[in-house]
């Protein structure tokens, strides 16, 4: 099964379980831990990054990456 198929099939839920796949989905994203690539990655675009905003957003990304929640 592929993402492109998983959302799909979110899309055609009830509004009540698309929220339990969103809650779900937010666990996951504040569980989650980045591997090397992924955390090189946010901070070479860190190191670019002009924006204050964008700036920290890449910042809160990268110590979620790494931390985790």
């Amino acid at each position: 099964m592929t993402a492109e198929t998983v959302i799909e099939e979110i899309k055609r839920l009830p509004p009540r379980e698309q929220l339990l796949v969103l809650q779900f989905a937010g666990e996951l994203t504040r569980q989650r831990r980045l591997s090397g690539a992924e955390l090189t990655a946010l901070g070479e675009e860190l190191a670019a990054a002009r924006e204050p905003a964008e700036v920290a957003r890449l910042n809160a990304a990268l110590l979620q990456g790494f931390y985790g929640a």
